[in-house]
């Protein structure tokens, strides 16, 4: 394939990802996770926080009943904190074992799963990791 039909592609695949994204989700009632990138300890860094969803459809801090908004002021405190050096190392933690796990829709379960490759990428090549 030449550079031009590379690019062409490279353009409808980033116009699919960007359609899709558009598309209505169910929040997962279990709560959300915040993805970082710890350089200096080398690891990826998830943190899970609980919510509700009221039958808006609108998640809110299961403490206070306050609308959880996506650029809100204060810092809430995580539920629970995973670590690890790799996608497939925090992945296996989130999702095996004995303990409750945090997920409860097969869609959060992917977007996790993109989610935490692109970090681990970020981490590897030493670039900014923005979660998605």
């Amino acid at each position: 394939m030449n550079q031009i039909n590379t690019a062409i592609a490279r353009d409808a695949r980033a116009q699919l990802d960007d359609e899709l994204s558009q598309r209505f989700i169910a929040l997962d009632p279990l709560g959300y996770f915040l993805i970082r990138v710890d350089v200096a300890a080398d690891d990826l860094v998830v943190e899970h926080y609980g919510n509700t969803i009221d039958e808006r459809g609108l998640a809110r801090d299961p403490d206070s009943g306050e609308v959880i908004a996506c650029r809100q002021g204060g810092p809430r405190t995580p539920s629970a904190v995973w670590r690890g050096r790799t996608a497939k190392e925090v992945g296996i933690a989130l999702s095996e074992g004995e303990e409750n796990h945090p997920i409860s829709c097969l869609d959060h379960a992917l977007y996790l799963g993109r989610e935490l490759q692109k970090a681990e990428q970020c981490l590897r090549d030493g670039s900014t990791y923005v979660q998605d």
